[in-house]
């Protein structure tokens, strides 16, 4: 019998980028079977998926409420154990939440919730249930930024002072001044994306990098955001300033309409000694900046790398490693967690990025809509 941990989907079909991306990733370390799921809300088309994937039929299902129902009827040793969740945002709540309520483990994508207050019912129903759940914060699976992780927790920088994040797209630029496209985007629906699209969409990935690589907690915020046109209600742009449980203060960018840019997120925290830098366009580079050094770059697979960085990391030195890579060493660190094995805190983020990004995300937008004042976080 297979040991590989039974692994279901749900959404993620189709041409998906996000269903490619799972997939590619739980299938690195061999710890995952497909075993089954809901990868469309029309069940001929899952199914006709699942043929497409080359995976058997019989645990294909219409919805959540029938993969739960039937699953729990099978002996503990034969039911899926790991549930992905890679539905749009106003669904990853209640799924989440069936789910964990029903034993399984789960992998979500984020935003975790759409409320602050859904996230932290969540975080209790899953104290509850006993069972594992992940976050897909990706970019925390870069080898680079784990070792970044290490070298601040280590000292390498001193005492942190200033932090910079920077998360700069523009692929919303083409729709956003076409009154008629706007319509046709769910992510500027906040019936399905909740209060904000660009802080909720990318502006959270930058807010838990900072604090996952920094080690220190965001205590309060100042944001101005911009929806650009009147008729917007959800906003495409945004600055927000942070201020730390520490002395240190930073500023946090993002934006969707930074014309011509793909996904340009940089990450900087600067110390009393040193500074280093991260950029995810080329995510194998770590720059260690010095006052009176040359700068410094340090690539994933040497051995000089802290253990951390190197676990996560998959070839020699030389050979690039991507976002594929990234997300797989989550599923590896989701892996370890399901089977009782030892692993790192920083092996995958968990519940409480999800709370604390929803509270960030409200709370960003409570700052603007109060005309950008600090709230406390």
């Amino acid at each position: 019998m297979s040991k590989k941990i039974k692994w279901g989907v749900l959404g993620g079909g189709g041409d998906s980028l996000i269903g490619i991306l799972h997939r590619v990733a739980a299938s690195m370390f061999d710890a995952y079977q497909l075993t089954g799921g809901a990868f469309n809300p029309e069940l001929s088309k899952s199914i006709e998926f699942a043929q497409e994937l080359g995976i058997p039929t019989d645990r294909i299902y219409r919805g959540i409420d029938d993969m739960i129902a039937e699953e729990l009827k099978l002996p503990e040793s034969e039911r899926i154990q790991v549930v992905s969740v890679l539905t749009p945002n106003f669904l990853h709540f209640p799924m989440a939440k069936q789910l964990l309520e029903a034993g399984f483990n789960v992998i979500c994508e984020k935003p975790m919730t759409m409320t602050y207050a859904e996230a932290v019912a969540l975080s209790e129903i899953q104290k509850k249930s006993g069972a594992q759940f992940a976050l897909t914060h990706t970019y925390t699976g870069y080898p680079m930024v784990r070792q970044m992780k290490q070298m601040i927790a280590d000292g390498v920088i001193g005492d942190i002072q200033k932090v910079d994040a920077q998360y700069y797209q523009g692929w919303i630029n083409p729709i956003i001044h076409d009154k008629e496209k706007r319509k046709t985007t769910w992510r500027l629906d906040p019936e399905k994306s909740g209060i904000s699209c660009c802080i909720g969409d990318i502006g959270v990935h930058a807010y838990q990098m900072l604090e996952y690589v920094s080690g220190m907690e965001v205590t309060s915020i100042l944001a101005d955001l911009n929806h650009l046109y009147e008729d917007n209600q959800m906003d495409i742009d945004g600055t927000v300033l942070l201020r730390f449980d520490t002395n240190a203060k930073g500023v946090l960018c993002a934006s969707q309409i930074a014309t011509g840019e793909e996904n340009n997120f940089t990450v900087a925290i600067y110390g009393t000694k040193a500074g280093l830098r991260w950029e995810q366009e080329n995510p194998n580079y770590l720059y260690l900046l010095e006052d009176g050094q040359p700068l410094r770059v340090l690539k994933p697979g040497h051995s000089y790398n802290n253990e951390l960085s190197l676990d996560g990391t998959k070839l020699p030195p030389g050979h690039p490693e991507g976002i594929f890579d990234a997300m797989g060493n989550i599923y590896k660190g989701m892996a370890k967690a399901v089977r009782g094995e030892t692993y790192h805190p920083a092996e995958f983020p968990g519940m409480t990025d999800g709370v604390r990004g929803m509270h960030f995300i409200e709370t960003a937008v409570a700052s603007h809509s109060e005309g950008n004042v600090w709230k406390k976080l």
